[in-house]
């Protein structure tokens, strides 16, 4: 009798534990739920049109500013804390010069935002447009009154995937690379036949078109420099060579 007395204890102490627990456990959903409503609801938390400072932004350089504040447009007047973070994010991610952003909330009604943007590598022409591009291969709008310096990309078409674009940037930075210093007279690129990488470059203060095969890059070119003063009182009118064989250069008319 007296253990069925202490089993009935312990279960009933059991059965008050879970009942606790669940009441415990209502207590703060209505609690968080109470927390959030008022959140949301109180003019403290909004963003406000007014202040200048409610939407700070850092990180941008070429991006539009407008840009960035129309991802937001829907967002003033209401509270910080009913944004949906991740989607603004997504949203932020689609201008074409950023890369990456963050978006944090600060105490009680202002917002941070960061931007992370790309780095172009090379122009690009697609008729009747001069573009920029990152090494991603992603194609960026060149903003008002900004000045660079890169060597044109040649053989992007427009009808190109992303892939394929990538692709032909990284052969692109790949030959940069191979070139060292050399690149630094070097104003065209063509990565269209990976195979066959064709070059503009500037020899002895005139433009020449080299065909510089798919390795060897800088060496080859070294080599055409090297011997390419006697090559012009030679062929004083050809501009374009093949350095595709390493024990000649050939000229193409």
């Amino acid at each position: 009798m007296a253990k069925e007395q202490k089993k009935g204890r312990v279960r009933w102490r059991m059965v008050a534990g879970v009942i606790a627990l669940a009441l415990l456990t209502a207590s703060a959903a209505m609690a968080t739920l109470k927390v959030r409503r008022f959140v949301n609801a109180d003019p403290q938390f909004s963003l406000s049109r007014e202040r200048p400072d409610a939407l700070e932004i850092e990180g941008l350089k070429f991006t539009a500013r407008a840009k960035i504040f129309s991802v937001f447009a829907g967002d003033f007047d209401r509270s910080v804390f009913a944004i949906p973070l991740e989607e603004r994010r997504s949203r932020l991610r689609e201008i074409d010069w950023v890369e990456d952003a963050s978006i944090s909330r600060l105490w009680p009604d202002r917002v941070a935002v960061r931007i992370r943007e790309r780095r172009p590598v090379a122009f690009v022409l697609l008729h009747p447009s001069v573009l920029l591009i990152d090494g991603d291969g992603v194609l960026l709008e060149q903003p008002p009154q900004s000045q660079f310096a890169f060597p044109v990309l040649s053989g992007i078409r427009p009808q190109d995937t992303l892939e394929q674009r990538r692709d032909r940037v990284h052969t692109f930075l790949r030959v940069e690379q191979d070139l060292g210093y050399l690149a630094k007279d070097v104003s065209e690129i063509d990565t269209g036949d990976t195979g066959n990488i064709r070059v503009v470059a500037q020899a002895d203060n005139r433009a020449v078109e080299l065909l510089l095969g798919d390795s060897d890059f800088g060496r080859r070119y070294q080599n055409f420099l090297n011997h390419y003063p006697e090559i012009r009182k030679r062929s004083p009118e050809v501009k374009r060579f093949d350095l595709r064989l390493d024990d000649r250069i050939t000229a193409r008319e």
